[in-house]
């Protein structure tokens, strides 16, 4: 399949791509890896008169540490997260995740700005961003501003990303000792597939190693966007873990799940697989929070 026909523009700096945006209107669209955009471009889904490209913006490329908080720039791609040693203890569920997006080919390109932007319900590194409590940052003509990835996502394709804004990327705060995270996802085959399900828990220990001070249980794949858990984070919290409260926590995201019937599985069997999913996934957690690696299959 050919492209269609577009205007190229490759910008030095943010502010010129965020100027370049605002003066093309919405008949622009921005590339970074381009392997959402390029198959939407070939399938005659978009046809845009311009692309923007972003290849030349170096300060959105790459991992920063400082004041506590994990910057990740937008252009870093899925093979850079995936072999991070910035992204090891409660970090590591984002790895995780990381690494199973596509095939090696695909992780070479794609990016975690793109795999945010496109808000693709099934797409791997929202869950554990939402667990992390990532803010996206987002630059336009006047100026940046941080929004909650937690209200980030609109809907299906659907961000609050404004049409003369690109995303610069994400800020995560870097947790403590006793923090521990895991990232598990459910496809009809092992690699390539767009998830069935996707589960993300993150745990955070009070210093007695047992209670949980903090948790987030974030689904992919069964709403019109990725969620948070809230019945799992309130089932969890105060308590003290064990493979009881992890089976009632998982009951309870099941029941925050919204799933739908489609050709590829029922919404029975994908509320069924976030039990499944959202308690290995807590136990998985709580092993490494606890300093134990890997986890329990």
């Amino acid at each position: 399949m050919l492209l269609p026909k577009f205007d190229y523009h490759q910008p030095r700096d943010l502010p010129a791509a965020c100027g370049l945006l605002a003066e093309l209107g919405p008949e622009a669209r921005v590339i970074a890896g381009g392997t959402d955009l390029l198959v939407n471009l070939k399938h005659g889904r978009i046809r845009p008169k311009a692309l923007v490209g972003l290849e030349r913006l170096e300060e959105l490329t790459g991992l920063d540490s400082g004041r506590g908080r994990l910057f990740i720039g937008a252009r870093t791609s899925a093979a850079h997260l995936a072999a991070s040693r910035s992204l090891g203890g409660g970090l590591r569920l984002l790895a995780q995740a990381a690494g199973q997006l596509g095939s090696p080919q695909v992780r070479n390109r794609a990016t975690i700005g793109g795999n945010l932007c496109t808000a693709r319900p099934a797409a791997e590194l929202p869950p554990p961003l939402l667990c992390l409590d990532a803010r996206a940052l987002l630059a336009g003509p006047q100026g940046q501003r941080e929004v909650a990835l937690s209200a980030f996502f609109k809907g299906p394709g659907l961000t609050v990303l404004g049409p003369d804004e690109i995303m610069r990327g994400v800020v995560i705060p870097r947790p403590g000792l006793g923090g521990g995270g895991a990232y598990l996802k459910l496809g009809l085959r092992r690699a390539m597939e767009i998830s069935l399900v996707n589960v993300a828990a993150f745990l955070q220990l009070a210093p007695d190693g047992r209670t949980i001070a903090q948790a987030r249980v974030a689904l992919g794949a069964v709403a019109p966007t990725p969620i948070l858990s809230p019945r799992a984070a309130q089932a969890l919290i105060g308590q003290r873990a064990g493979d009881k409260l992890f089976a009632a926590a998982a009951e309870a995201a099941a029941r925050d799940a919204r799933p739908i019937d489609d050709h590829r599985g029922s919404a029975a069997y994908r509320r069924d697989m976030v039990r499944v999913l959202a308690r290995r996934a807590l136990e998985q957690a709580w092993d490494q929070a606890r300093g134990r690696r890997g986890g329990k299959s």
